[in-house]
């Protein structure tokens, strides 16, 4: 099996069935044998362009392990869901565990100053 690692951007009207949608391609990934190693939700956020008319997207990233078939099914899933504005697959050497730059940055941000 191959790491990969997915970016999903999701039409801001759709951001409440965020976990539903996540919730079902991950059930498609574990029952075919593959792992979730990383999920992160990294929200709202401003398109560098719109599509289609939208400027706010919903951003969404998995890192996982799975077979081709797996990826073939997932790929087929996104381009045919509504709800995904873009979605991005690379392939990774290795499984990818600890919190992404953007993860990173928010929980700084959420940290309170000392001064």
């Amino acid at each position: 099996m191959r790491h990969y690692e997915i970016t999903l951007i999701v039409h801001p009207d759709q951001s409440a069935q965020v976990e539903t949608m996540i919730g079902k391609y991950k059930e498609m990934i574990t029952t075919d044998g593959g792992n979730i190693h990383r999920e992160e939700d990294w929200g709202r956020k401003h398109l560098a362009y719109p599509i289609n008319k939208i400027y706010k997207a919903h951003y969404l990233m998995l890192n996982i392990e799975c077979d081709q078939e797996t990826l073939d099914k997932l790929n087929y899933n996104f381009r045919f869901n509504d709800a995904i504005l873009r979605n991005l697959i690379i392939s990774k050497k290795a499984a990818i565990t600890e919190p992404s730059i953007m993860m990173t940055a928010k929980n700084e941000d959420k940290k309170p100053s000392g001064k």
